[in-house]
């Protein structure tokens, strides 16, 4: 869930960048509430390919792979149901979800799942719920598109009027909670709330059913062919100490608290599950372009999975392309990966009010930034609506989000050289066959491959999505080319 930044944020996020002393209590930034041969899907929107923008990732950070050695990339959405719960929880994601995700040409769900449901009481595991998540799978499965378990929160869980940590695991000591009806994200800086979370990082039973909770769910999805991984924590938060400025805040709940935790979780699931990934996101202050504090997670397989959210932007402002936030964003965010050797995968993105003057240049700068760094991402959100919907009630994107359905390379078998989305280059490996995904344009497109590889050439009608698959004797250099068709 996303909403607009309160008064309350955004004097903190100035004060706290001012040479005077910073309050005691104050907000970080704001969280929310994708030829010939080929498989065709149903029509979409038009499609203009954005302009090229070379995605060799920085020195030091690694791809994402799959089981086959091939480098991924990421595509896709959140998808998520938050307003029904119990017997009616997750009954708003449907298979049409997944059907127009891969039309579209996106290839990824973040599926966003809550422990008040899955544990209602403690120790009573919902198996109609398990069930529930199952189907969706199932669906993501028809339409090979790869699910990551979000283990959502939003101002901690139910005790506070949202979703998450169930009632029964939250402790405020007594601490006052007032709410906020008009800025739900100042909530979390209400003292009950920020003791909220001091416990589940430091109480020892609360640690063990945190832990008992993902061992339930890896253990039941982990074999599941849609799923690619699972994501800790959404968007964690902590309790600020008197004196701190956020940066300080942040980097010190990530190292103390955070690091600890994902450590714990990933010991809890590698029994049950010993071949997904393991996503783990900062505190959202990394979105004011501030390094994370977060640690070494002792596991093999680690994706670290920030979020992608300006606060001016969150208020309600338009884009400022001279204010350098994503350049900011881009060399804080990409710190910790590097010193760590972990992909990236931005697990949110996309502001709310996106037809303003300037959000056609934010998409564009956005888009290019992404694929610098990242091995993928995840739009807020793919629902059929306004605000933060992707696209509106008939499907059709609404204004701007259109740019971010563009030819992209899902899965490449071998090293990469180059890539835009019009041009791939890669040493051909071992791993099986590259895949192209293409959305549905009104021109069509055209494929053409160069080097020891086939299909040499392919097309795609207008009005259909198709994934290319592209098969080269290894060791070969190989050029792949999407055009528009012609008309």
């Amino acid at each position: 869930m996303r909403t607009t930044v309160s008064a309350l944020l955004l004097t903190a996020l100035l004060a706290a960048a001012a040479p005077a002393p910073a309050p005691q209590r104050a907000a970080p930034p704001p969280a929310p509430q994708r030829a010939a041969g080929a498989s065709t899907g149903p029509a979409a929107a038009a499609h203009t390919a954005p302009p090229s923008a070379s995605t060799a990732r920085p020195t030091g950070i690694p791809p994402l792979t799959d089981d086959r050695g091939r480098v991924l990339t990421l595509r896709g959405w959140n998808v998520e149901d938050k307003t029904h719960r119990g017997d009616a929880a997750l009954s708003a994601v449907t298979e049409r979800h997944f059907r127009d995700l891969r039309a579209h040409g996106f290839g990824f769900a973040r599926l966003l799942v809550f422990w008040d449901d899955l544990e209602p009481r403690r120790g009573r595991y919902s198996e109609a719920y398990l069930r529930k998540i199952e189907r969706i799978l199932n669906w993501a499965h028809r339409y090979d598109v790869r699910v990551l378990i979000d283990a959502h929160q939003d101002v901690f869980g139910p005790a506070f009027g949202h979703r998450g940590i169930p009632e029964w695991a939250t402790r405020t000591d007594g601490l006052p909670f007032t709410p906020h009806p008009d800025d739900w994200f100042a909530e979390y800086f209400e003292p009950a709330v920020q003791r909220a979370f001091t416990h589940l990082y430091e109480d020892e039973d609360l640690r063990r059913a945190q832990a008992a909770m993902w061992r339930v769910l890896a253990g039941r999805l982990g074999q599941h062919p849609a799923v690619l991984g699972y994501d800790l924590i959404n968007e964690p938060m902590g309790e600020l100490r008197a004196g701190e400025d956020l940066p300080t805040a942040a980097r010190r709940i990530e190292r103390d608290h955070l690091t600890p935790l994902y450590n714990r979780l990933a010991d809890a699931i590698r029994p049950v599950d010993g071949d997904s990934w393991l996503f783990v996101e900062p505190t959202p202050i990394v979105g004011e372009g501030v390094p994370t504090g977060l640690g070494r997670i002792e596991d093999p397989k680690v994706v670290y999975a920030p979020h992608f959210y300006d606060t001016a932007m969150e208020a309600g402002a338009d884009y400022d392309p001279s204010a350098g936030w994503i350049e900011a964003y881009e060399a804080a965010v990409t710190q910790y990966p590097r010193t760590y050797r972990v992909p990236v995968v931005v697990g949110e993105w996309g502001p709310l009010n996106n037809a303003l003057p300037n959000m056609g240049r934010f998409y564009r700068d956005a888009l290019a930034s992404l694929d610098r760094y990242s091995s993928g991402w995840a739009g807020y959100v793919w629902c059929y609506g306004g605000g933060y919907c992707a696209v509106d009630a008939s499907g059709a994107f609404r204004t701007n989000k259109e740019q971010t359905a563009a030819p992209y390379a899902e899965a490449v078998a071998g090293r990469v050289v180059t890539r835009t989305p019009e041009r791939l280059a890669y040493v051909a490996g071992r791993g099986g066959a590259t895949v192209l995904s293409l959305p549905a344009s009104a021109h069509g497109w055209r494929v053409a491959v160069e080097g020891r590889a086939w299909p040499r050439t392919g097309t795609v009608p207008p009005g259909a999505s198709a994934r290319v698959r592209v098969h080269a004797v290894p060791g070969a250099r190989v050029t792949v080319t999407v055009s528009p068709a012609a008309r």
